[in-house]
């Protein structure tokens, strides 16, 4: 018996609420199918976090402006009325996939990629090594993360190109009280105001021509008070494909044009030397951290240069720089999920077009998959939407011969999340989370001599987060 032949509503589980949750759950509910009245569906979304927004939330630095709009879209989608939200709720812990299949006819994974890809060169494990998607974790107030970052060193590498490796160049090289106006939580201000940094040092293994951060990004490093850019002339090598990318793509020529401004601005001698500097280096592969006493005391590069297709190759000359911490931001990776098959390599549920592969490579009846859990951590949110049109299109174009669940009812998993004592948060809990983070904005008390107008300080500790939405 198919799901179609019921009148009851067609009941889809996404477990995830950043981006790729959302937009799957927005665009399966204005599909056409839907919106035409052919179908009624009844989505559910499930979040491991008290709060939602995923990554959104807990993976960009909290100095971005553009948070603010991402945020307004994925609000207005949950806060219609037509989609559950239940926060606080792990999937594998508090929900096996038996109890998710046995109330859903269709399950979407939108788990994203959350931990740090790996690095593998000797000295990663010193002390003073950390990977970039831990500290973005510790500055945007994960839950799940110590309060506590030993922010000791003067001289720092952020080893990768990407946007990532910016957020965290920035937020090490920046003053703490400039980022007093975003939601960052005390313990994160506290920390970076003791912080001794007076250089941050970028390096990226290609060349100007190659970075994979935008130009936005890269203007927004220009905004820090007291920072310091500075470039290298023995860094821009350009190659035939360097040239061709910087004619053809405006990305390319905007990023390019803006590193030779301010390789020319470096030149001026009446500027003022600012009291930090942020250093951006390009064709230096990373080939070990070396270690004094078990912890950072510097890092060496392998020099590369560009082969003609953008790509680079070693030179076998080799540079070290003095420096007391290491941050990896080479990419996130994604989790294993219990009882789906993983793609270990890539860090990806197996699948095609989103449809969830088994050991046999054949679809699992019911089971997709959307975001970066799927094509894996690249892309902007224009790639989230399409990951999830191509998901949604397969999950409508299955949905006739799929199984039917056996507690098909809206209260059932209500009621077992009850039985299991699971303290989970609603749309409206979040509403009242939303508020309090607010208020403790509005009546944030700075410091003598700062004053700052904040929009909110974010909550960070998880046991807080429920009460406040559950009371």
């Amino acid at each position: 018996m198919s799901s179609s032949t019921t009148a009851r509503p067609f009941r889809v589980a996404i477990v995830g609420s950043g981006p790729a949750g959302v937009y799957a759950a927005d665009i399966l509910t204005k599909s056409q199918e839907v919106a035409g009245g052919d179908v009624e569906v009844s989505i559910d979304i499930f979040e491991s976090h008290p709060a939602p927004y995923g990554l959104i939330r807990y993976g960009v630095a909290p100095d971005h402006p553009r948070i603010k709009g991402i945020v307004n879209a994925l609000h207005k989608v949950l806060d219609r009325g037509d989609i559950r939200f239940f926060g606080n709720v792990t999937y594998g812990r508090d929900l096996s996939l038996r109890d998710i299949r046995s109330f859903y006819d269709a399950v979407i994974f939108a788990t994203g990629a959350v931990k740090d890809a790996q690095l593998s060169i000797p000295g990663v494990e010193l002390d003073g090594s950390y990977g970039g998607a831990e500290f973005v974790s510790w500055y945007d107030g994960h839950p799940d993360v110590s309060r506590e970052w030993p922010l000791t060193a003067k001289e720092i590498a952020v080893i990768g190109n990407g946007n990532v490796a910016l957020d965290v160049a920035r937020v090490l090289s920046k003053h703490a009280e400039d980022l007093l106006v975003t939601e960052i939580p005390d313990n994160v201000y506290e920390g970076l105001k003791a912080s001794p940094v007076t250089d941050v040092h970028i390096f990226g293994r290609r060349g100007p021509a190659q970075v994979k951060f935008t130009p936005l990004e890269l203007r927004e490093l220009s905004h820090s008070r007291d920072v310091d850019i500075i470039l290298y002339d023995e860094d821009f090598d350009f190659d035939e494909a360097s040239d061709a990318a910087i004619r053809t793509n405006n990305q390319v020529k905007t990023i390019v044009k803006t590193f030779t401004n301010w390789l020319a601005e470096e030149h001026d001698e009446t500027r003022v030397p600012a009291s930090r500097r942020l250093h951006l280096h390009f064709l230096h592969t990373p080939v070990e951290i070396i270690g004094t006493d078990g912890s950072v005391s510097a890092i060496k590069f392998e020099r590369n240069e560009l082969d003609g297709t953008g790509n680079a190759r070693g030179t076998g000359e080799f540079v070290q720089y003095p420096v007391q911490a290491v941050y990896r931001a080479v990419g996130y990776f994604g989790s294993e999920l219990p009882e789906v098959d993983f793609d270990a390599k890539h860090g990806v549920i197996p699948n095609d077009g989103g449809r969830v592969l088994g050991h046999d490579g054949a679809p699992v009846p019911g089971l997709y998959a959307t975001g970066w859990i799927k094509r894996g951590p690249v892309g902007l949110i224009g790639s989230t939407k399409g990951d999830a049109l191509e998901t949604i299109g397969c999950l409508l174009e299955d949905r006739a011969g799929l199984p039917v669940a056996e507690h098909p009812g809206e209260h059932g998993i209500v009621e077992l999340l009850e039985s299991r004592g699971v303290e989970y948060t609603t749309w409206e809990g979040w509403n009242k989370l939303d508020t309090h983070e607010q208020h403790l904005g509005a009546t944030y008390v700075p410091e003598p001599g700062i004053e700052v107008v904040r929009e909110r300080v974010k909550v960070v500790d998880r046991g807080q987060m429920v009460n406040i939405s559950n009371k």
